[in-house]
């Protein structure tokens, strides 16, 4: 049941896991696809056929599966699954985390194939991929493979599982919006149900790509053709198209057409702010504009690149969880299953950026040493001891071997507590003595690490099933100046989900965008759109 358990955590692949059938049926191999091109792909690279006809021979992965992997490429036209010519895809360390998540809970070590993940490791340093390169072959085949074994062994018998071809959600050529909203909205075609996961989130959002498509029916609808700063008292003609606005996009509840700026229209424009992550201060002005008149067009294919996303993400546990957002830069912790609070954070700058991936929180660190990374030491600390001798005293460092490490203390940069969920990123939680950033509405500034603006609301969150714990020595031992590892175990070890997440449904049922802080949506949106427009005019939703 525990394992049943860890399988129904993941809301992504009940999109791609193949139906097991009463009576097993010889698998037939696809016929290959040659209508998509690289000018219509999803990526462009492609592998050459006989690359998988000689990993067949070399794996002997058996006769069904070998089918499988010649259907799968078949149907891609052997364009690649898991690779881009700028990278790795962003699912394959979500992929990553859920196959461990399954071997831990399970204690099925078949899947486990460390050197697939130390080839994947040294490819996501790389900034281009070229489709003869040997090792992005070999991981793309052995991933397909590794994927195909593991919706076997996660989901052999769960009959609740009825999407009918792992392809399908891989997408394998650029998609006219249109088309892909028909298929969506309409419930047309056989292979509905892979557009229709457990997961909650991406079905509260398609409601609300509804209700924006309806509002294109006569065309794109006016925007407020202004910049203005506008605030409670003001009159002015352009107010009445401002109600109109936040009327259509649901912000004000009633229609108004007087041109004085109430009380009502005050929390209109708040409510909008908040939607969009600025600052509620009820004032419109020129970053209020620019949100405000984003083309309803320009949205609706913002929710659908995050309702692609959102496929790919676990269905909420009904346990203690974690889940960081970078868009919108808050943590949200979780007590069996229901938000327990949220957390305004820091995260990585766009050329630091923050890894998406998932994790275990497992260790809290009080009063924690700062090991200086190697780019900091040769670009700021070693310049600096060449121009001060007293430089390490100064920021209260010292020598640990042949590296440099900063002592624990109020000026530390890790500050006085961090919370360790192992990875191979190097990304952890941790206070900061630098508070005054987390007062900004974009919060992009650290290395890649999470800085967390109430580190002692975490602590005493994770450690509140253990009454020794009290919040005075919570507090002692993040001043103690002398480094303590706590461990969590069992049941107190808590799942980390890092998302990038530009638009959602939140608990109040508010639709809500951010900006794509790393340029993770145009990607995708390049993906999978291509330079096909949504003539939303034509769109008739039945």
């Amino acid at each position: 049941m525990h394992m049943k358990k860890t399988a129904l955590f993941i809301g992504l692949v009940l999109i791609w896991a193949a139906c097991r059938q009463t009576t097993e049926k010889k698998t037939e191999i696809a016929v290959r696809d040659t209508t998509i091109t690289v000018e219509n792909s999803f990526t462009e690279l492609f592998i050459d056929t006989t690359a998988l006809a000689s990993y067949i021979t070399a794996h002997s992965p058996g006769d069904s599966l070998n089918a499988k992997l010649r259907s799968f490429y078949n149907h891609r036209n052997y364009q690649y699954a898991w690779f881009f010519p700028d990278g790795v895809a962003e699912f394959v360390p979500i992929f990553q985390s859920l196959r461990n998540d399954y071997i831990h809970y399970s204690g099925d070590s078949s899947l486990y194939n460390p050197s697939l993940d130390k080839t994947i490791d040294s490819l996501s340093q790389l900034k281009k991929i070229s489709p003869d390169n040997v090792l992005a072959v070999e991981a793309e085949l052995a991933l397909t493979e590794q994927f195909f074994r593991y919706t076997d062994l996660a989901y052999s018998g769960d009959h609740k599982i009825n999407t009918q071809e792992l392809n399908w959600f891989i997408p394998r050529r650029k998609l006219n919006p249109e088309v892909f909203l028909d298929s969506l909205l309409k419930n047309k075609g056989r292979n509905v149900a892979a557009y229709e996961p457990v997961n909650r989130h991406y079905n509260q959002l398609k409601e609300k790509v509804l209700q924006y498509y309806a509002l294109t029916k006569n065309g794109e609808p006016d925007t407020v053709a202004t910049s203005k700063k506008f605030r409670e008292g003001d009159r002015d003609t352009l107010l009445v198209a401002l109600k109109a606005r936040l009327h259509l996009l649901g912000d004000l509840p009633e229609p108004d057409s007087t041109p004085v700026f109430d009380t009502t229209l005050t929390n209109a424009v708040r409510h909008f702010q908040q939607r969009v992550g600025q600052k509620q201060t009820g004032v419109t002005g020129p970053a209020f504009f620019k949100e405000l008149n984003v083309p309803v067009a320009s949205r609706i294919r913002q929710m659908l690149i995050n309702m692609e996303r959102i496929r790919w993400m676990p269905a909420a546990p009904p346990t203690d969880y974690i889940l960081v957002n970078i868009p919108e830069f808050t943590l949200h912790a979780y007590e069996d299953g229901k938000l327990s609070f949220d957390m305004v954070v820091v995260v990585g700058s766009e050329a630091n950026s923050t890894v998406i991936f998932s994790g275990t929180l497992n260790q809290i660190v009080f009063s924690p040493y700062w090991n200086v990374p190697a780019s900091i030491l040769k670009k700021e600390v070693l310049p600096g001891i060449k121009k001060n001798a007293n430089y390490l005293a100064r920021h209260n460092m010292e020598w640990n071997g042949g590296s440099v490490r900063q002592k624990p203390g109020k000026s530390n940069s890790l500050g006085l507590v961090k919370f360790l969920f192992p990875n191979s990123y190097s990304i952890y939680f941790h206070d900061t003595p630098s508070k005054s950033l987390f007062k900004e509405s974009q919060r992009a500034f650290s290395h890649g690490c999470i800085r967390l603006s109430e580190p002692k609301k975490m602590a005493e969150w994770l450690l509140r099933r253990d009454s020794t714990w009290t919040s005075e020595k919570i507090t002692m031992a993040m001043n103690a100046g002398k480094e303590k590892y706590v461990r969590l175990r069992g049941k107190n070890e808590v799942p980390v989900f890092i998302g990038y997440f530009t638009s959602w449904v939140d608990q109040y049922g508010n639709l809500q965008f951010r900006k794509d802080v790393y340029g993770h949506d145009r990607k995708m949106e390049e993906r999978l759109f291509g330079n096909n427009e949504m003539p939303l005019a034509q769109a008739v939703i039945r």
